[in-house]
């Protein structure tokens, strides 16, 4: 699988301890039942996914590059984490350009100026 973690990685308060573990898990595609990954919509025209890590074990997913934005513990976790991000970024930009921002930001990250 092919899986890039955003630089301000969101995680589950609940996760935050076993944080490294979950993402070699992820990595490593380890049955993990109750974790869901965030990620960049596969489409443009969307900003943000989420599915359950359950999910990404089946072989259509072994080549699609995901780029995670967020790591939260259940279904509704995923939900309310998908709601602090876009809140989050929409008071920082005044904008709803979710992706964009990500994108950005992880471009500054990655060139070293974060």
């Amino acid at each position: 699988m092919q899986m890039t973690f955003y630089c301000d990685l969101y995680v589950s308060e609940e996760l935050e301890k076993k944080k490294e573990k979950v993402r070699r898990k992820l990595l490593e595609n380890k049955a993990q039942p109750s974790i869901y990954v965030i990620t960049l919509a596969q489409g443009r025209q969307n900003h943000l996914e989420f599915y359950s890590s359950l999910l990404l074990k089946q072989h259509i997913y072994e080549d699609t590059p995901l780029f995670v934005v967020g790591i939260a513990n259940g279904y509704d976790d995923a939900v309310y984490m998908i709601e602090q991000i876009v809140t989050q970024i929409y008071e920082k930009t005044k904008g709803t350009d979710i992706r964009g921002y990500i994108e950005k930001r992880q471009k500054e990250y990655e060139e070293g100026r974060v």
